[in-house]
């Protein structure tokens, strides 16, 4: 039977902490703040922490927690969406994906990538130029928003008009 926790920041501190380590789970108001906006005008809701895994382990464990105790959860990337996305509509954790931002591989024989959520758009592009490949999305923020971003929004940017989006 899920069990539902209080909705103290402290508690969820001690919670998490030993999963990804105390310097990595955000408590204070003023942090708090950051993650509860994107780049939409006038939307802000306060989650009541963040959480930085660097791992998919990591997200593993907050995750079952999180669904055995009922607290909501929303993925957050670079924060560059403009249509409120990201944002924890209903409070809980904010799971920033930032510490994620490692390319893994390049396939060049099969042209594919295989990366973290949390890497910057416009790093791929540098890396696979490095290799004489072209990765075609190009959104206007493509130096701060990240892969696992674009993903979830269909992010395309002018080139998807050619090349289509991601």
């Amino acid at each position: 039977m899920p069990q539902t926790l209080p909705g103290n920041a402290l508690d969820l501190h001690k919670l998490f902490s030993p999963i990804i380590g105390e310097e990595f789970v955000i408590v204070d108001e003023g942090s708090r703040l950051r993650y509860g906006r994107d780049e939409t005008e006038h939307l802000c809701f306060l989650p009541q922490i963040v959480l930085r895994p660097r791992t998919t382990e990591e997200v593993s464990s907050i995750m079952k927690i999180c669904n055995d105790h009922l607290i909501p959860v929303t993925p957050r990337g670079g924060g560059t969406g403009l249509m409120g996305g990201a944002l924890p509509h209903r409070g809980g954790v904010v799971l920033s994906l930032d510490r994620m931002n490692s390319i893994l591989k390049i396939d060049e024989e099969n042209l594919q990538a295989i990366v973290e959520a949390g890497v910057i758009t416009e790093v791929l592009q540098e890396a696979v130029k490095e290799k004489g490949l072209f990765y075609p999305p190009d959104p206007s923020s493509r130096g701060s928003c990240f892969i696992g971003g674009n993903v979830a929004t269909n992010s395309g940017g002018p080139k998807a008009v050619k090349y289509g989006v991601v």
